[in-house]
């Protein structure tokens, strides 16, 4: 793990591949039969990149308040974003975009101060020698009725062809390789584990390969062996993994952009999104879906827009902090200065008379509104047998309330002392 991962807290995950053309599910509407695999690919023919310019996606990234993103090189469909080796289907051979959309992107991202991250997936549907073996499965993952009878992922017939699959699996590792050799990523985003073992994989010499070539980069849980954070999935945790790890969230209801997909979540969700993982003390990566000629939706824009605006205004409580109170000491998310000192209470809603801190030992230095820096009044009540009772702290007056989230930063006369006991 690199010490950049867990202070970065944002990053924008960019699903942009041929599967904008018509606006359906990205490698899915192939394999679930929605299109024939033959009019999944004739997308290629439509995939223009005309307008796609990867310098305005990273300035977009960076006033959003992102310190990285994750870009999908190759998605299950194959299809990769630069001439990968032995790839049948690419953007430089096969589309009318004819070039090259990897390095470009990571070259903008260093431009803008940004790190680098792409997605892979291990699987390739429309390889001629992918769906040559059955699925073997680690013991502790449970068996896809959805996958295993899919002809683009195991052979109908039941025969197995080793040969073909080993052929298969060096191809892939030669793109991975090409890939790190060639942009040195400092994030590698797997995805697809599910569909074989780590042995079919051979994921323990994979990983070992692209950290001989770029040691610094940072792998997801996705490849099992070599696993350096978790990839919770559209969903935010009850329980936050241990170790590092980041939500991956999309922006509307699909990775990919999608004509008919307008459910877009509201700029305050997004903000209370973000907060309720940074508090867990994780990272979130907000995916967004380009149009196919690389311009990405004004309505994800504008959503990027804003959560930059809220962060830009309350930075103190999102960079170089760490997970807040435990669950029941406030009724919010919060988050917690690195020296323990400062703890940073997030308001969705706007209090009224006062807000409550539930086992706060601590003396309180003082409290004060994050843009304001108005201070605020506060007193206990209760105690008994060790119990501090409860700090009370007065509401913000109406114009210091956040459209989207108020944030007051308690400061502390030492490093957080919590009473978590059963009282008296």
């Amino acid at each position: 793990m690199q010490p950049w991962f867990p202070d970065a807290k944002l990053g924008i995950f960019v699903h942009y591949g041929i599967y904008a053309v018509d606006g359906v599910a990205e490698s899915w509407s192939m394999f679930n039969g929605e299109l024939t695999p033959e009019a999944y690919l004739k997308q290629l023919d439509g995939f223009t990149a005309r307008n796609h310019d990867p310098n305005a996606w990273a300035e977009l990234f960076a006033k959003a308040g992102a310190k990285y993103a994750v870009l999908t090189s190759k998605h299950h469909d194959g299809v990769a974003l630069w001439q990968a080796p032995h790839s049948i289907y690419n953007t430089v051979e096969n589309t009318p975009a004819a070039r090259d959309l990897v390095t470009p992107y990571a070259e903008a991202l260093r431009a803008h101060g940004l790190k680098v991250g792409f997605y892979f997936s291990h699987i390739d549907w429309t390889h001629p020698d992918y769906a040559t073996v059955q699925v073997e499965r680690d013991a502790d993952v449970e068996p896809d009725p959805e996958v295993e009878p899919n002809p683009l992922s195991v052979p109908v017939d039941g025969g197995q062809d080793l040969e073909r699959w080993a052929r298969f699996r060096t191809h892939y590792h030669e793109q991975v390789e090409d890939l790190v050799a060639r942009v040195r990523p400092d994030l590698l985003w797997f995805d697809g584990e599910w569909e074989r073992s780590d042995g079919q994989w051979a994921a323990r010499r994979l990983g070992d390969r692209i950290l001989e070539l770029n040691p610094a980069t940072i792998l997801n849980d996705r490849i099992r062996t070599h696993a350096d954070y978790a990839s919770p999935e559209q969903s935010l945790p009850f329980t936050a993994p241990d170790g590092p790890w980041e939500l991956c969230l999309t922006v509307n209801d699909s990775w990919g952009f999608q004509h008919t997909d307008t459910n877009w979540k509201s700029a305050r969700q997004i903000v209370r999104y973000f907060t309720e993982t940074i508090g867990l003390g994780g990272n979130l990566l907000l995916d967004v879906g380009p149009r196919e000629d690389g311009t990405i939706p004004a309505e994800a824009a504008d959503r990027l827009e804003r959560l930059g605006a809220w962060i830009a205004k309350h930075a103190e409580a999102v960079y170089a902090t760490t997970a807040g109170l435990p669950a029941g000491h406030h009724y919010g998310s919060s988050t917690l200065s690195k020296d323990r000192r400062t703890v940073y209470l997030v308001c969705y809603d706007n209090p009224r008379e006062s807000i409550a801190v539930r086992g706060l030992r601590n003396q309180i230095r003082r409290v004060t509104v994050l843009g304001s820096g108005r201070e605020l009044r506060h007193s206990r009540t209760g105690g008994l047998g060790g119990h501090p009772g409860h700090l009370w702290i007065e509401a913000p007056a109406a114009e210091e309330l956040d459209e989207y989230a108020t944030v007051l930063a308690v400061e502390l006369d030492g490093e957080l002392d919590l009473y978590t006991g059963t009282g008296r």
